[in-house]
């Protein structure tokens, strides 16, 4: 059912392996790599025509440039701003939903589970039109605080399934043996529950962290000034500022994409222990 360890694999296999990786690799960093090498680029180069080859001279002022000659930094202030607020909203949601979905038996469970489910599958799109006239309805259109209001709405759903999965793979034992000592459920949920959650937390806070910062399409629909746009929909700004400084734009690029690798790699032995989380189990 599961494929063989390389290490048990034939000699030419473990040699195909040790060769093939690096080559697959490299091909799936190509784009990444041309565009950290365009970042480095100065502006003569592009001029003269060089956008394939190596850098004439390591322009590395163009980042401290795009500081100085854009807004790009209060792009990524805001995006902190809608992202942050976004994970803990969808994150502590999702915790009482999930928990309620899991521990305790009602008629409209399943329904309700359904729901949570069912709402994945919409595509986005479809709602562009509805969710920008509601924003406007209720004076939140270009604000911040419109992009995290939809944003915890729409992550609330998978975050809601993953943990109530999450949840069911818990030693129920350990809940209906505090119940009968007389702990109360927020109690239970608090100081028996929650704790063991923490692998699943981290992996989710990656994950919504992710999703949200990289967010292009509801920060063009939903925000349109300075003051409110995420740095995704920031960075085409830049596009019209700077017509065909592509090395400009290539080291804005580079800047906006740190913070979620950098959340990755700070919380990654957690994020795969939650991803990962009973998949031994029988």
């Amino acid at each position: 059912m599961f494929p063989t360890p390389i290490q048990h694999r034939s000699t030419f296999a473990q040699w195909r392996y040790v060769i093939a990786v690096p080559i697959v690799l490299v091909i799936w960093l190509l784009p990444l790599i041309g565009v950290a090498v365009t970042s480095l680029k100065p502006a003569s180069d592009l001029a003269a025509g060089n956008y394939f080859g190596w850098p004439s001279d390591l322009a590395f002022g163009n980042y401290a440039t795009v500081f100085q000659n854009s807004p790009i930094g209060q792009y990524i202030l805001n995006s902190f701003k809608v992202t942050i607020p976004t994970v803990i909203g969808a994150l502590a949601l999702s915790l009482l939903a999930g928990f309620s979905l899991a521990v305790y038996e009602f008629r409209s469970r399943l329904l309700i589970f359904f729901l949570f489910v069912a709402g994945n599958f919409v595509p986005f799109q479809i709602l562009m039109v509805p969710v920008r006239d509601l924003t406007l309805k209720l004076g939140m259109y270009d604000t911040v605080g419109g992009l995290i209001a939809f944003h915890v709405a729409f992550q609330t759903g998978f975050c809601t399934l993953f943990m109530r999965n999450f949840i069911k793979a818990l030693p129920f034992e350990l809940i209906e043996s505090a119940r009968v000592e007389g702990v109360s459920e927020f109690r239970i949920f608090w100081h028996i529950v929650l704790p063991l959650m923490r692998p699943a937390i981290a992996a989710l806070a990656v994950l919504v962290f992710t999703f949200v910062w990289n967010d292009y399409f509801w920060g063009l629909v939903l925000a349109q000034g300075s003051h409110a746009l995420p740095v995704t929909v920031g960075l085409y700004s830049l596009n019209g500022q700077w017509v065909a400084v592509w090395n400009l734009i290539s080291a804005a690029s580079l800047i906006a994409a740190l913070p979620p690798v950098i959340m990755f790699f700070f919380m990654q032995r957690h994020f795969i222990a939650g991803l990962t989380f009973g998949a031994t189990k029988g």
